[in-house]
């Protein structure tokens, strides 16, 4: 689930895990018995909800513990009889073992830094130079962290007078951070440590940082129990964290998210407030004058997105009378949403961020789920567009004080690539690009396609696959999705996606409703009462693509993480005959109790709450994978859940529930497995090898279900 930041009653286990049950797959597999108390039910207004494996909701209790060692080792012992298990593992490493280099940032410092992993390196390090890409030494290395590779950085920010840098780093893929000081020049470690710091960067502003924390969480709950009170505070170097200024909090909204925006010229402190809706409030204040706070958006009905701030005026993005965003400038002298200024208006794309430099401003805009990269001058007159090669993602480096541009550019089948921009002739140069072994991506070929959805609305998805490709019914396809919390699904780039396209496999990426291709009109079409027309997105792109002969059921695999995990999860539940493979990864599967752990109240926003009304708790519940599993023989397709032991985002007990009732349930005999990973998380930070592995299960998996043995390259 993707932050948005603009991001019980335990009931004791009755049993230990044991085998039992039938369920096959062929194999006469038998499931694990899971931990259960048939005498947990919740009401919902009229609606009684039975939840009996309600004691798997307690990932530490012993019971639960027996249960996750007993389903890996029946996943794994199912993985480990697949022959080409070893050539996929293979593959996939020679796959991901290339050179790749990030975008270079030109720092406060004057040096160049960007981060580069040369290949299978758990971590990417980060290198600094004195000309761009130039002679390199290494800045911070996050390899050097941990022994396994699963302390990640997490992001960097440098003191204004490029004197001290902050970094944050996340232990084993888990949401909480903790902040480090080093000397710029020297690299040496200062002893300032923060711990407890979550959905937070370090905002400097004179002698110290601003940071959002929350209270230190119960021990052995950390990483499920509901967090509260998001509070932002001023560290002062050399101080420790006792010693924290307490900055901003709102005990009256405990489940608000606030963080700290200063501009370069530190004349002001900028606090969001987000969670609640489906943007964000926005106050500020004074540094130099001092005062009471001024409120420039009370309510979190808009996004308002702070890019600079020169002589009291603010640029920002905003959806405010704009669901594809505009660019205003806001006096911040009377900052009221009447007095506000356009400079770029609404365009017929979607306006989704701006870099300045040299005085002029780089703007990305999404046109049909495709990045397109313009230059403005600062008053908002169109310059020109910079051409991009194809289809793709864009990210823009740029500084206000000097007239340098970089560029990267990714598609589905080109690893990122960085330019250079010439502001006065608007020519691009290129930097660095990657190749990769054994994978020329001019054999292979990405086309968009429009197909109606169940209400007729037209709904876009590219296809990517090798050329020559026959539409026989028979080509093998992976279908990923989304579909929610504003989140644009643009062609990107996935070592491991390319062994699926070199084994004649076509990738679709189909762009549900949900999401924010289309602005926000697109994204509320996808919430709450609306959210049906998600799963019903996904499961027409599936028809489009069965009637129109790329691929049957029998060749149809679909995936999706997270939101996508419920997106999975609930169009097997609607269509099982429609697909061959599912991949739900670590995903929101229990609909009418996700707001009770961790930030999961923080969906709410795009999934409504089952103690809203009886209307959104019967609606969820008509929904929500967990409950709405067949159990009358139904044949439902292979199915393999993953999910990790330090996900404190979509926390486990989503996944074990719903792998629990599935495999307790006469779905027929396609394998229902989960796959439970150690010391990592959500997916952030994720080591190198970690995803290799996953991958390798998954693909494995798949070929074996569609009764495809891959080419082993």
């Amino acid at each position: 689930m993707k932050k948005k930041r603009k991001l019980i009653m335990m009931v004791a286990a009755s049993g230990m895990a044991g085998f039992a049950g039938s369920c096959g797959s062929g194999n006469n597999m038998q499931y694990p018995k899971a931990p259960m108390d048939n005498s947990v039910t919740d009401q919902y207004f009229d609606l009684t909800v039975a939840d009996p494996y309600r004691p798997l909701e307690n990932d530490t209790a012993p019971a639960t513990l027996e249960w996750v060692k007993a389903e890996n080792a029946l996943t794994e012992s199912y993985l480990e009889a697949i022959p080409y298990r070893g050539n996929i593992n293979k593959r996939l490493t020679d796959l991901n073992n290339y050179k790749k280099t990030g975008l270079v940032t030109k720092e406060k410092d004057g040096r160049y830094y960007y981060y580069e992993n040369d290949g299978l390196k758990n971590q990417s390090v980060l290198y600094r130079s004195n000309t761009p890409y130039g002679e390199a030494e290494v800045f911070l290395d996050p390899n050097t962290f941990s022994e396994d590779g699963t302390v990640a950085l997490q992001g960097v920010s440098m003191k204004n007078d490029g004197k001290l840098a902050a970094y944050i780093i996340s232990r084993s893929g888990s949401d909480w951070n903790e902040i480090f000081v080093v000397d710029t020049d020297s690299a040496k470690l200062l002893k300032d440590h923060i711990e407890w710091v979550k959905f937070s960067d370090a905002v400097w502003q004179g002698d110290g940082f601003y940071y959002s924390s929350y209270p230190k969480p119960e021990a052995g709950k950390e990483f499920s129990n509901a967090n509260e009170n998001h509070q932002i505070y001023y560290h002062k170097i050399g101080t420790p964290q006792s010693e924290d200024k307490l900055v901003y909090e709102d005990a009256k909204n405990p489940y608000h998210f606030h963080s700290a925006y200063v501009p370069e010229s530190e004349d002001y402190l900028f606090v969001y407030g987000s969670g609640e809706g489906n943007g964000n409030s926005i106050i500020f204040k004074n540094l130099k004058t001092g005062g009471d706070w001024t409120t420039i958006e009370p309510s979190q009905d808009n996004n308002i997105t702070i890019k600079d701030v020169e002589n009291g005026k603010a640029l920002a993005i905003t959806n405010y009378n704009a669901p594809n965003n505009r660019l205003v400038e806001i006096d911040l002298t009377q900052p009221d949403k009447k007095n506000w200024k356009d400079v770029i208006p609404q365009q017929e794309g979607v306006i989704t961020d701006i870099e300045i430099a040299g005085g002029r401003l780089l703007v990305t805009i999404e046109k049909d789920a495709a990045d397109k990269l313009y230059e403005y001058d600062r008053d908002g007159l169109l310059i020109r567009e910079i051409e991009l090669p194809t289809y793709g993602s864009i990210a823009v480096s740029g500084n206000k004080k000097s007239d340098e541009v970089y560029y990267s550019f990714s598609s589905f089948t080109t690893p990122s690539s960085i330019y250079s921009l010439d502001l006065k002739t608007g020519d691009s140069k290129k930097l660095k690009s990657a190749e990769i072994s054994e994978f020329n991506p001019d054999d292979y070929i990405t086309e968009q396609v429009f197909y109606p959805s169940k209400d007729g609305k037209k709904i876009p998805m590219f296809l990517t696959y090798k050329k020559g490709l026959e539409k026989n019914g028979q080509n093998p396809v992976y279908l990923y999705g989304y579909g929610g919390f504003n989140v644009s699904l643009t062609p990107g780039f996935s070592p491991n996606r390319l062994l699926w396209l070199e084994n004649v496999g076509i990738y679709a990426q189909a762009n549900l409703r949900g999401g924010s291709e289309y602005g926000e009109e697109w994204h509320q079409a996808g919430t709450k009462l609306n959210k049906k027309n998600v799963f019903n997105d996904f499961i027409s792109a599936a028809e489009y693509l069965i009637d129109n002969q790329y691929t049957s059921p029998d060749y149809l695999t679909i995936e999706g993480g997270s939101n996508g995990g419920l997106l999975v999860g609930a169009t097997v539940n609607m269509r099982p005959d429609l697909f061959k493979v599912a991949i739900p990864r670590v995903g929101v599967m229990d609909m009418m109790r996700y707001h009770l752990f961790t930030i999961g109240w923080n969906w709410a926003s795009d999934y409504g709450r089952s103690d809203d009304s009886k209307e959104m708790a019967d609606y969820l519940y008509s929904y929500s994978p967990l409950h709405n599993i067949k159990n009358d023989g139904t044949v439902y397709p292979a199915i393999l859940i993953t999910t990790a032991d330090h996900d404190d985002r979509v926390v486990p007990a989503h996944s074990f529930k719903y792998a629990a009732q599935l495999q307790a349930s006469d779905t027929g005999n396609a394998p229902k497995l989960i796959r439970i990973d150690s010391n990592a998380g959500h997916g952030g930070g994720k080591p190198t090898s970690k995803i290799i592995s996953e991958y390798t299960d998954i693909y494995s998996f798949i070929f074996n279900n569609l009764g495809i043995t891959p080419d082993p390259k």
